[in-house]
C-alpha cells in the first residue's frame, strides 16, 4: 500500500457540513446509493485544485513531502524521486474515497490504483474535501475526453454529453474551468465530426443548453453556432437556446476585438433573428430585452457591445466585399479617392464618384493648378498642360504613410471626396439595413443615446440611412449628446461638417445642418468662438441657408456682423447682400443697424469688389442675392463647385466692372457663353473647368478682347477649335498676354 499524506499550505480549515464515507462500491456507510448532488446541495464550494504540497508514505513507514501536480493526464510530483518517481494516471485509479476507518490517519483521502492504495491525509477536513472533488473532477474528465474523442453512435454520444453537462452543474467545485471543460470537449468533438446532420446538431445544442445558461461559449463553438445561424435560421435552437446565450455575452462579457467569436457569433445570432417572418420586430424585441422595461438600462455593458457589433457587421459588408473583387481598388486607394487604373476592368462593382475640392478664389484656383505642370510653348501662344489637380495634390499629402486604412477611414468624410458610391450584392445590402436599423433603435432610447453619440463620434461615415441617428443627437437638449456632433479633433470632420451643404452625406439642402447650428447656438455654444469657427470654415454654407430663407442662419449672420468677427469689408458687404434678400434676412438686419448705425455707413460706401457664392447655391440663390442691392462695383466673382446653369447669365451680363469670373465645375454651357461674349466686354479671367461648354460655345470667345487668361480643362475642346482660338487671338499671344489652360488626353 502507497499512502499520502498532505502538509501545511492548502488555507484555513473550514467547517465541514456534512463528511460522506465512500467505498469503492460507491455506496455510502448505510449502504444506500450515493446522491451526486448531495454534496452540491450542502452548499459547500471548492476551488479545483492544479498543484499542493504532499507527503507520501509507503506501508505507514516514513513520509516524504511532494509538491503534486493535477495534469490533465496524470497525478505528478514536482521532484519524481522516492515513492512519486513515477506519475500516476487517471486512467489507472479505479476509486477515490474518503478514509474513515477507525484509527486511520485524520482528514486523509483513499485513491485505489491496481497492486495496492494510495492515501492523501489533509491538514483540515475542507482541503481533503477540495483534494477529493479536484482528484475526481480530473478523472471523470479525463474519461469523457477518451470516450468522446472517438464517438461510435449519436444517442451514446447524446447521452454522455447530458451526464457530462449534469456532472459540471451539480459539482461542489467553483471554478470557470469546470463549465469550460464540457464545453471545449463537445466543442472538439463537433470540429472533428463534420459529417453530422442538422439534426444531430440541434440534439447536441439542446443537450448544451443547461450549461450555457450560464457560461458563454469557447471559440470554437461559437463557429458551430454561427453555421448553425446561417443554415438554419428559423430553427426554434436559435429562439430557445442561443437567447440567453447571447443576452449574457452581451450583459457580461467585452464584445471587443479580443473577442471576434463572441462578436460574431453575435452578428449571426442577429441575422438569424431578422430573416424570421416578423424580421426587425423580433429583433426591435430583441434589443428592447437587451435595455430592460424601466427607462435606465441597468447593464453598462450592453450598448457598447451592441454598436461594437454593428460596426463590425457594417466593416464586414464592405471589406468582404470588396475582397471578393480581385480587380477591385485597394482600401487606400478608395480612401486617397485615386482614380482606376487604365489596366483594371471597366466595369468594377465599387467606384468612386468626381472630387469636389473647397472652395478657392480665382487667384489660388490658377496658382495651384500650375503646381507639377507642364508648359508646352509656341510662338503664338503660353500652353500650360495640367497634369496634378488640387484634390490630387490634397490627397498625396493626407496618405502620409503606406499602411492600408481600414473601412471606417475609408467610409469617413475626405475635403478630396464629395460623394462615393459602393455597389454591394442583395445580401451584403440586407445585412447593411439590418444593423443600420439596430443603430437607429439604439437612438430612440434617451439614456443610451449620450453614450451612444460618443461611440459614434470619432467614426462618422456617410451612410444615407445614418441620418436618422444623428437626428436625433440633433434634436437632444443634453449638451453631452448634440456636443457629440462636432469632430472629435482637428482634421477629422464630424457630423456637423457631414451634413453640412456641400458635404458628403448633404442630401436635404442643409435642413438637418441648420438644426445641428440651432441646437448648438442655443446651449453653451452662443460664444464668438463659435461663431469664429463658422466664420472660418462653414460661412458659405450659412450664407446660402440665409439666402434661401433659413432663420437660424439669417440670426448667424446678423451675430457675425453684430459681434465683428468678418474683417474683410467685402465679405461684410455680401452678408449684408445676403441678409437684404429675404423678408426675415431684411427685418433682422434692419433691427441690428438701429443698434449699430456704422453698417449703415459701410453700405453707403458701395458694393462689393469680390464675391463668391456658396458650394451648391443655384441660379434661384444667385438671383436673389444680386437683386438685393448694388453690385456696380463688383470685379471678382465665384460661382464655383455651385448649380448654376446658364440661366444665371442673363444676371451677370448686368455686372458692368465684372473682370473675373470663375465658373469652375458648375453646369453652366454654350448658350450662357454665347451671352456672355455679347455683353461682358470688360472680362479678363475666365475659368471654364470641368464645365460641360463646346466648341460651339468656346469659338464665340473670340469676340472678348479683353479675355487674357481662359482655363479650359476637361472641357470639350477639340483640336480644331483650340487652333481656332489660337488663330484669332495671335495678336495679343505674340504680346504674351494671353494664357489658355487645356488638359491632353491621357494616353
Amino acid at each position: 500500500h502507497l499512502f499520502f499524506s498532505t502538509g501545511g499550505g492548502g488555507g484555513e480549515a473550514k467547517p465541514c457540513k456534512a463528511r460522506i464515507d465512500v467505498r469503492a462500491t460507491g455506496h455510502s456507510k448505510a449502504g444506500a446509493p450515493l446522491c451526486r448532488r448531495g454534496l452540491h446541495c450542502s452548499g459547500m464550494r471548492y476551488k479545483l485544485l492544479q498543484e499542493g504540497d504532499i507527503q507520501v508514505c509507503v506501508f505507514l513507514r516514513r513520509w516524504e513531502p511532494h509538491h503534486l501536480a493535477l495534469a490533465d493526464g496524470s497525478l505528478a510530483s514536482a521532484t519524481p524521486t522516492g515513492y512519486m518517481e513515477n506519475s500516476i494516471s487517471y486512467s489507472s485509479i479505479e476509486d477515490v474515497q474518503l478514509l474513515s476507518w477507525e484509527n486511520a490517519p485524520k482528514y486523509c483521502l483513499q485513491l485505489t490504483i491496481p497492486g495496492g492504495t494510495v492515501l492523501l491525509q489533509a491538514a483540515n477536513s475542507y482541503l481533503r474535501d477540495q483534494w477529493f472533488h479536484s482528484l475526481q473532477w480530473k478523472k471523470k474528465i479525463y474519461k469523457y475526453k477518451k470516450v468522446l474523442s472517438n464517438p461510435s453512435r449519436l444517442e451514446v454520444v447524446l447521452k454522455e454529453i447530458r451526464t457530462l453537462v449534469d456532472m459540471a452543474l451539480t459539482s461542489p467545485l467553483q471554478d470557470e474551468s469546470i463549465h469550460q471543460a464540457p464545453l471545449e470537449i463537445v466543442s472538439k468533438l463537433l470540429s472533428e465530426n463534420a459529417n453530422l446532420t442538422p439534426q444531430e446538431h440541434e440534439n447536441i445544442i439542446v443537450a448544451l443548453a443547461p450549461l450555457l445558461e450560464n457560461n458563454h461559449p469557447p471559440p470554437d463553438l461559437c463557429e458551430f453556432f454561427c453555421k448553425h445561424c446561417r443554415e438554419r435560421p428559423r430553427s426554434m435552437v436559435v429562439i430557445e437556446v442561443f437567447t440567453p446565450v447571447v443576452q449574457r455575452i452581451l450583459k457580461h462579457n467585452m464584445v471587443s476585438e479580443k473577442c471576434p467569436r463572441l462578436r460574431l457569433f453575435t452578428q449571426e445570432y442577429i441575422l438569424a433573428l431578422n430573416e424570421l417572418n416578423a424580421g426587425m420586430e423580433v429583433v426591435k424585441k430583441f434589443i428592447h430585452s437587451m435595455h430592460g422595461p424601466t427607462g435606465q438600462c441597468p447593464h453598462p455593458r450592453v450598448l457598447p457591445n451592441l454598436v461594437a457589433v454593428c460596426l463590425a457587421a457594417i466593416y464586414s459588408c464592405y471589406e468582404e466585399f470588396i475582397n471578393s473583387r480581385d480587380n477591385s481598388p485597394s482600401l487606400k486607394e478608395i480612401r486617397n479617392g485615386c482614380q482606376q487604373p487604365c489596366d483594371r476592368k471597366p466595369n468594377l462593382p465599387l467606384r468612386l464618384l468626381h472630387t469636389s475640392p473647397d472652395l478657392v478664389s480665382q487667384e489660388a484656383t490658377l496658382n495651384e493648378s500650375r503646381l507639377k505642370s507642364v508648359i508646352v510653348t509656341s510662338n503664338e501662344i503660353h500652353v500650360e498642360v495640367e497634369r496634378n489637380n488640387t484634390a490630387n495634390q490634397k490627397m498625396t499629402a493626407n496618405a502620409g504613410n503606406d499602411s492600408e486604412p481600414n473601412l471606417i477611414d475609408c467610409l469617413m468624410v475626405s475635403p478630396t471626396c464629395s460623394t462615393m458610391t459602393i455597389e454591394l450584392s442583395a445580401q451584403a445590402d440586407r445585412i447593411l439595413g439590418c444593423y443600420v436599423e439596430i443603430l437607429k433603435m439604439l437612438s430612440d432610447y434617451d439614456d443610451w443615446r449620450p453614450a451612444l453619440a460618443s461611440l459614434l463620434q470619432p467614426i462618422p461615415f456617410p451612410k444615407e440611412e445614418l441620418k436618422y441617428v444623428i437626428q436625433r443627437f440633433a434634436e437632444d437638449p443634453r449638451q453631452e449628446v448634440h456636443s457629440c456632433l462636432l469632430s472629435v479633433r482637428a482634421g477629422k470632420d464630424g457630423w456637423f461638417q457631414l451634413y453640412s451643404p456641400g458635404g458628403v452625406a448633404c442630401d436635404d439642402d442643409g435642413e438637418l445642418f441648420a438644426n445641428m447650428v440651432h441646437i448648438l447656438m442655443g446651449s453653451c455654444y452662443k460664444t464668438k468662438k463659435f461663431l469664429l469657427s463658422l466664420a472660418e470654415n462653414k460661412l458659405g454654407p450659412c450664407m446660402l441657408l440665409a439666402l434661401r430663407g433659413n432663420q437660424t442662419m439669417v440670426e448667424i449672420l446678423c451675430l457675425m456682423l453684430e459681434y465683428n468677427i468678418i474683417d474683410n469689408k467685402d465679405t461684410q458687404l455680401q452678408i449684408i447682400s445676403t441678409l437684404e434678400s429675404t423678408d426675415v434676412g431684411k427685418k433682422m438686419y434692419e433691427q441690428l443697424c438701429d443698434r449699430q448705425r456704422e453698417l449703415k455707413e459701410l453700405q453707403r460706401k458701395g458694393g462689393p469688389t469680390r464675391l463668391t457664392l456658396p458650394s451648391k447655391s443655384t441660379d434661384a440663390d444667385l438671383a436673389r442675392l444680386l437683386s438685393s442691392g448694388s453690385f456696380g462695383n463688383l470685379e471678382n466673382l465665384s460661382l464655383a463647385f455651385t448649380n448654376v446653369t446658364s440661366a444665371c447669365a442673363e444676371h451677370l451680363i448686368k455686372l458692368p466692372s465684372l473682370k473675373q469670373l470663375n465658373l469652375w465645375s458648375t453646369q453652366f454651357g454654350d448658350a450662357g457663353l454665347r451671352l456672355l461674349s455679347e455683353h461682358l466686354t470688360m472680362l479678363k479671367v475666365l475659368n471654364l473647368c470641368e464645365t460641360p461648354v463646346t466648341d460651339a460655345g468656346l469659338l464665340a470667345l473670340s469676340s472678348m478682347k479683353s479675355l487674357c487668361s481662359l482655363n479650359m480643362n476637361s472641357t470639350k475642346l477639340s483640336a480644331d477649335t483650340y487652333e481656332d482660338l489660337k488663330v484669332r487671338h495671335v495678336s495679343k499671344a505674340q504680346a504674351g498676354s494671353v494664357i489658355v489652360y487645356v488638359q491632353t488626353d491621357s494616353n
